[in-house]
């Protein structure tokens, strides 16, 4: 059977695909568009994709097409309708980046509460040489203990967080945008109490209905001055140009975002003129992207096709 990768850099070229071949003929492309997938795939019977949709548009042609093996958890990128009617078996990887995303979560968080960049910069200028006292404390940062961190989505990644965050001596709480609830020891409170109570809010939630623009300038009013926000999960549940107005209005301390509404990041983004590293940090979608969550990755699917080829359904998305 052939097999069609549309997105190989999207996983590392510092990690082996090569082993795909061990299923049939192999064809890897570094990056792939909505315009040149469809002539790409149309004598596919396996795709392995990312990012690429897969709809009509793209697999119309492709008459030989049994399997859509995704490489990630979410599967926005997929008419899963259409792949029903047409018979063909969607796959996806959970579980591969719990532990990275938790990390980068409090990577985010340190860089920004604790002004990281503000004093790399005091140090290396040389003004810390200048000065007369051992310590500085100019710009402020206050301890994790005994404060309240708000999860919005109490998944494996969310609960890991909150996991971490009890460690730290902090009181949890959680809001389930669709209404599910846990069997957790952390309370989970409606959306304003989470918003007003929390010294920071992390997101870790899919996107859907329920979180679509759920962070915008009216939720962004209600949390303390004083507060956090981090965002690992989904770019689209905060609204960008929001989020800029109210860390320019000083209406929360500031951010720590892995994701953004468009990707890659669009040059007229308001996010992007904010140059305070005290309030604002971004990095580029990479916190589920660690050596060994990309391996765990590629293990995964590599599994699911070998499942695929024995008959057996593995981590099929219904």
């Amino acid at each position: 059977m052939k097999i069609v990768m549309l997105e190989r850099n999207s996983l590392g070229v510092d990690i082996d695909v090569s082993r795909f071949a061990d299923f049939g003929p192999f064809e890897e492309y570094p990056v792939s568009v909505l315009n040149d997938t469809a002539e790409k795939v149309k004598d596919a019977e396996v795709i392995i994709v990312n990012k690429v949709p897969m709809d009509q548009r793209t697999l119309s042609e492709a008459s030989n097409l049994k399997l859509i093996c995704e490489t990630a958890t979410g599967t926005d990128n997929i008419d899963l309708d259409y792949c029903r009617s047409r018979g063909i078996t969607v796959t996806n990887v959970k579980g591969y980046s719990t532990d990275t995303v938790a990390q980068h979560t409090f990577a985010l968080l340190f860089y920004v509460m604790e002004k990281l960049r503000w004093y790399d910069d005091y140090v290396k200028s040389g003004e810390y040489s200048n000065q007369p006292r051992f310590s500085n404390f100019d710009q402020t940062f206050f301890e994790m203990k005994g404060r309240t961190w708000g999860i919005i989505g109490l998944g494996e990644i969310g609960r890991s967080v909150a996991s971490i965050a009890t460690a730290f001596g902090m009181n949890v709480i959680y809001y389930s945008a669709s209404g599910r609830s846990y069997d957790v020891p952390y309370k989970c409170v409606d959306f304003d109490t989470l918003l007003k109570s929390s010294d920071i809010v992390s997101i870790h939630a899919p996107l859907n209905e329920y979180t679509r623009n759920l962070m915008n300038y009216e939720a962004f009013c209600k949390m303390k001055p004083s507060a956090y926000l981090i965002n690992v999960g989904r770019g689209p549940i905060i609204n960008d140009e929001d989020l800029a107005r109210a860390l320019n209005e000083n209406k929360i301390a500031g951010a720590g975002l892995d994701v953004l509404g468009v990707e890659p990041m669009d040059k007229n983004n308001p996010l992007g003129r904010i140059q305070d590293s005290r309030k604002l940090i971004i990095t580029p979608h990479m916190a589920w992207a660690s050596v060994e969550a990309r391996e765990r990755l590629v293990n995964e699917v590599y599994e699911n096709l070998k499942a695929y080829c024995a008959g057996e359904e593995r981590s099929v998305v219904r």
